[in-house]
């Protein structure tokens, strides 16, 4: 059974939320050879953080940039976009990739992260160095977003959504994989568990728009800003086993290998494998197609699989979703990359993850949440509860 989204209107408004920064600046009599770094604290759950750096080279021309930097409060770096990422101990190295590597007078990079941090503190780095040279001046940092509030250890949702979680859940129970919800074992949940924490995608280009490698890398960072929102809500809950959920692309599928502005391996590329009149990574590695978890005739073998496809189609109005993955118009999703909630894509993720649409029923005392489509922009308590019930009700297949 693949679980599948109804339309979802593309006109909603999006919240845009502000976060705190850190700023290091040159002074103007050392800016031959200084530099500028902004570094963003833009989200932090229980356990992780997601951060975004930009820096600005003040001095004579690069043709590439390394740029250091120390955590002080025992920050860990676990992914990263737009820049290769390293860390010994304290001391953290970003070099740049084959396409921002040349960095005019005045001009910047930018680049982000996945990390973990230990729920006390999270200070800005003090102290960065670009190519070996101390960006001088001020340290102004501002605080990091207020922290979530320490999500709860067991099934205690607040007393006015108990009856309406129990109503979606039996809804649930009756009406899915003809009334047999525990017989299907390739929820999303099935996916991350097999992989003992991440998900890996691929995306299918089916546009005839080309894309540069700066637009790959937003691609893949806006799948795991939004998978973040999701899980926020059960990192530290009720025996959930992770404090981060990489998101990793693998792979992408297009008609024409031209349309890819890149020369780095960074991912795989399937060309010319059409599977409902749409480029497609190949089958052999996707999880859909192996739902035993085995990839025999995958190429680069298991840590290539892709567990679920982002389908970006040319004039597809609304999206669907499922256990295959997400899809949703190219313009759409092109013009909300850096939009704080892309409201179609966590709609459809929530499907992924067997969350249930509401087109033709309403819990008792809800209304408004990014399930019921056009009711809400970002996902809400209610959302993240329904979200809470499927771990619960699925935790002892893997063990918790």
């Amino acid at each position: 059974m693949s679980l599948r989204g109804k339309a979802l209107l593309s006109g909603l408004a999006a919240a845009v939320i502000a976060f705190g920064s850190g700023l290091i600046t040159a002074s103007p009599a050392q800016a031959s050879e200084g530099c500028r770094v902004d570094y963003q604290i833009s989200s932090q759950w229980q356990g992780g953080f997601t951060g975004a750096v930009s820096v600005t080279n003040l001095g004579s021309p690069v043709s590439s940039w390394t740029l250091e930097w120390s955590f002080t409060g025992g920050q860990t770096v676990s992914t990263a976009w737009s820049a290769t990422v390293t860390q010994s101990g304290t001391r953290v190295t970003a070099r740049n990739l084959d396409w921002n590597g040349s960095l005019a007078t005045g001009g910047s990079a930018s680049f982000g992260f996945n990390g973990s941090w230990n729920n006390s503190s999270n200070p800005v780095p003090a102290t960065f160095t670009l190519n070996g040279v101390t960006c001088t001046g001020q340290s102004t940092p501002t605080d990091p977003p207020p922290t979530n509030p320490p999500p709860t250890s067991g099934w205690n949702p607040p007393a006015n959504l108990v009856t309406p979680l129990n109503q979606v859940w039996q809804h649930q129970e009756e009406t899915y994989n003809n009334g047999n919800l525990y017989a299907f074992r390739n929820y999303g949940w099935d996916q991350l568990f097999a992989n003992g924490g991440y998900l890996n995608y691929c995306v299918r280009w089916d546009s005839s728009a080309s894309v540069t490698a700066a637009q790959r890398d937003q691609i893949h960072a806006a799948l795991a800003r939004s998978y973040q929102k999701w899980f926020q809500g059960m990192y530290g809950h009720n025996a959930f086993p992770y404090s981060n959920v990489p998101i990793r692309v693998v792979a992408w599928a297009v008609r024409d290998r031209s349309q890819l502005q890149w020369t780095d391996n960074s991912v795989d590329i399937y060309v010319g494998d059409i599977g409902e009149n749409a480029p497609q990574c190949a089958p052999p590695c996707g999880r859909f197609f192996n739902q035993n978890g085995q990839y025999p005739n995958c190429p680069g073998g298991v840590a290539r699989h892709y567990d679920q496809s982002l389908w970006l189609t040319d004039g597809f109005g609304g999206g669907a979703g499922g256990d295959w993955g997400q899809r949703m118009g190219r313009e759409y999703f092109m013009s909300n990359l850096n939009t704080e909630n892309i409201t179609i894509l966590l709609h459809e993720m929530g499907h992924t993850f067997g969350l249930d649409d509401f087109y033709d029923w309403t819990p008792t005392g809800v209304s408004n949440f990014i399930m019921r489509a056009g009711s809400s922009s970002s996902i809400t308590e209610f959302d993240t509860w329904m979200f809470r019930d499927w771990w619960r009700h699925l935790k002892s297949r893997y063990g918790y």
